[in-house]
């Protein structure tokens, strides 16, 4: 079994003080929620009034809405990141511990943030790092499942957060926020696809991170 070392969801810079620490981290909640509801365009007085805290404390924290955004796609980085590294220790079937991640994930709502990642600003290397802390605990996640018989050989880790994303993507002008019911319907469904013995020869190639990158 592959084993994926735990690393601190967030670690901020310079030392807050606790109650600085706690007001920081409301407002990244905040505004990972409004991004997720409203597009990452949301007026950054929302996200504080949200978070509960004034405007000069958002802007202190953050000086720009660039950087507020870069902070929420590391936390969810980090965060996915945490589901894959506790599924792989916590579970004892390599499949199980993989559907547990994909059903974790999708509460992170990727594709809704896709917008934030596609509009950010080139990758600085805490944003590097995080990416690579991901890809390792999935595909060490990946390989867990491959070799206890269970996954079929013929997908990757792109094909993974492919479904993640569009998943997760709300409907054009759906106006439905909480659909968790259709989600975790469809991501069984994917699952069951995933299993061995193959159904069905799977047209093109597996898509690899790196793919995605080219297409990006």
């Amino acid at each position: 079994m592959n084993h994926v070392v735990a690393t601190p969801v967030c670690q901020w810079e310079p030392r807050l003080r606790s109650d600085a620490l706690r007001n920081r981290e409301r407002i990244v909640a905040a505004a990972r929620e409004m991004f997720v509801e409203h597009g990452p365009e949301i007026p950054l007085d929302e996200v504080a009034r949200r978070a509960g805290v004034g405007n000069a404390t958002l802007y202190r924290h953050f000086a720009d809405r660039g950087e507020l955004v870069r902070r929420v796609s590391l936390h969810v980085t980090h965060r996915v990141a945490d589901e894959a590294v506790a599924a792989l220790a916590e579970e004892a079937d390599g499949f199980e511990a993989l559907s547990r991640f994909v059903h974790a994930a999708v509460a992170e709502r990727i594709g809704a943030l896709c917008p934030l990642l596609a509009g950010a600003t080139r990758e600085d290397a805490e944003q590097a790092a995080a990416r690579e802390r991901l890809r390792l605990a999935v595909e060490a996640l990946m390989e867990n499942a491959r070799s206890s018989g269970r996954l079929r050989t013929d997908v990757e880790i792109g094909d993974l957060l492919v479904v993640l994303t569009q998943l997760t993507r709300p409907l054009p002008s759906s106006g439905c926020l909480d659909f968790d019911r259709y989600v975790h319907r469809h991501l069984q469904l994917f699952l069951d696809g995933l299993r061995t013995p193959a159904r069905s020869e799977l047209p093109g190639s597996a898509a690899t991170l790196e793919d995605l990158r080219q297409t990006s």
